[in-house]
């Protein structure tokens, strides 16, 4: 039986590639800093088919130990702190976390066992105000921000390890991703919660920031499938892992509001206090690579993802309201 280690794995891409990772098979064990916290966030982590373990990711013999326990074939690293807006949020701790465990865990590999496998979730935020569009592999590294910064200085490090001590290790430069599963903290899952909301009557209005902002957005599950593949090749590569097409909020809003039967333009109103302006380049990834050698490809488009979310958000507000009104409710936490 294949294992896998996998930090990060009560967020959203812990939740699909724990899914496709059971599909096939694998014994998982999941890293986390609290198993109480993470049992708390993901009722998928109540499942037996994953073993919880604790650990700090601040201590390299923390990490150290439960490698060395469980040998897995393979380790995925899902772990980061403050995207989004956060992103410039304490930035010492976001160095910690999305950079210097990514060292922990590769010093860790190359000490116990140089044939464990290693892929890290890395970002677009890596390339920063880049002026090529759309961003491939070859795109220069600029970060503007602490967690650009950070996951840029983890994917150097990858590249060290992989030429100084033919480790197996890659990134996987993951643009925008979303799912139901995607916390309320991020502008899609705003979106789709407030269409389902104000559909049933719970809300008015949802005040957002710029609607003409463009993003690269794809399907959280297809993303953790590209990961799962890059480290079934022969040889360890960097892949950009992206739709390579941009929609912008404002047909994020038209498209929620209108699978409910709404006019976004009478419910949401432009904050100007969150309002950020566009971005001097057009962020939207090229796969082709991970098309050509992978055979990846995106299997869920924007517009079934989008729906897919306002889908789950009024199942699972109805599902709260027959909770309160006495009724069973099945709610799942993100």
């Amino acid at each position: 039986m294949n294992s896998a280690l996998v930090t990060g794995i009560s967020g959203q891409d812990g939740f699909y590639l724990l899914k496709l990772l059971a599909e096939k098979n694998y014994r998982v064990i999941g890293i986390t800093r609290s198993l109480d916290e993470a049992r708390s966030k993901a009722i998928h982590l109540r499942d037996q088919s994953v073993s919880l373990v604790e650990a700090d990711f601040s201590n390299s013999q923390s990490i150290s130990d439960v490698i060395d326990k469980y040998r897995p074939r393979e380790i995925y690293n899902l772990a980061a702190m403050s995207s989004g807006s956060g992103m410039y949020e304490d930035p010492v701790s976001i160095g910690e976390t999305n950079g210097m465990l990514v060292l922990r865990i590769l010093e860790s590999i190359r000490k116990i066992d140089s044939r464990i496998r290693l892929c890290q979730a890395s970002s677009r935020e890596i390339f920063g105000d880049a002026p090529p569009s759309p961003q491939d592999e070859s795109t220069p590294i600029n970060p503007r921000s602490p967690y650009g910064a950070a996951k840029a200085y983890a994917d150097t490090m990858i590249r060290i390890y992989r030429s100084k001590y033919n480790l197996y290790a890659c990134s996987a430069i993951l643009f925008n991703h979303e799912s139901p599963q995607r916390g309320l903290g991020f502008v899609t899952r705003k979106i789709s919660r407030a269409a389902a909301q104000i559909r049933l009557g719970l809300a008015s209005e949802l005040q957002i920031g710029n609607l003409d902002a463009q993003r690269d957005w794809g399907f959280a599950g297809d993303y953790v499938r590209a990961m799962w593949l890059m480290l079934q090749q022969q040889h360890a590569e960097d892949y950009v892992i992206s739709t390579g097409r941009a929609h912008s909020v404002r047909q994020l809003c038209e498209l929620a509001f209108s699978h409910v039967g709404l006019d976004y333009r009478n419910y949401v109103r432009e904050d100007l206090k969150a309002y950020r302006p566009a971005e001097p380049a057009l962020l939207v990834g090229s796969s082709a690579k991970a098309r050509a050698v992978l055979g990846w490809e995106p299997n869920v488009s924007f517009e079934v993802l989008i729906r897919m979310m306002v889908d789950t958000d009024m199942q699972v507000l109805n599902d709260l309201d027959l909770g309160k009104n006495g009724g069973e409710t099945d709610v799942q936490n993100n």
